[in-house]
């Protein structure tokens, strides 16, 4: 029989696209606010991987990843996913979201997205919340699965997240040995 285990803390981050770049800047600003202190943001890279978005954002469009000082539970990424769904309502104009906020976390062995989306590959955590198995980590790499949206998928996008989890992997360190708190 397993013995039940608590989770090992995990590093949130979140992709921010939109095609004004200001809304981004302002929205990790928000995100700070309730999750603390950033301390990863990528350079603004060109989001062109679909048209999906195009209706609602227009054609051009800019995408930052941000990750935060502060580990979670992973437990807690409905609760957070529900919260940037309220975030990405106020901050819309005339019924049209002028940001795209994606978080989910990094834990050692993966990357997990949260979506209000099910499918085959995704379980159902809470309020309507799923867990998207977006990347997994294997012998010093993030690798693909077949469901993999291309922009994670992408070679620059896995680079992001190898430099974030770096951090992550020291912040664990720190922690073990008392460091930081």
């Amino acid at each position: 029989m397993s013995k039940p285990q608590p989770s090992e803390k995990a590093k949130l981050l979140a992709s921010l696209f939109s095609g004004d770049t200001g809304i981004i800047e302002k929205t990790a600003e928000l995100l700070s606010g309730e999750y603390g202190p950033i301390d990863y943001i990528s350079k603004p890279l060109s989001f062109s991987y679909t048209d999906y978005y195009e209706k609602e954002f227009g054609d051009s469009l800019s995408r930052r990843f941000i990750s935060f000082e502060r580990l979670i539970s992973p437990e807690f990424l409905p609760e957070i996913k529900l919260w940037t769904n309220r975030l990405e309502k106020s901050l819309s104009v005339n019924g049209r979201r002028s940001v795209n906020i994606d978080p989910g976390y990094l834990a050692r062995p993966h990357l997990i997205l949260a979506t209000g989306k099910g499918y085959s590959h995704r379980p159902y955590l809470r309020d309507g919340i799923y867990a998207d198995l977006t990347l997994i980590y294997q012998k010093g790499d993030f690798h693909v699965l077949p469901w993999t949206y291309p922009d994670y998928a992408d070679k620059q996008t896995r680079e992001i997240l190898l430099c974030i989890r770096q951090k992550y992997l020291l912040q664990l360190a720190k922690e073990k040995t008392g460091e930081f708190k």
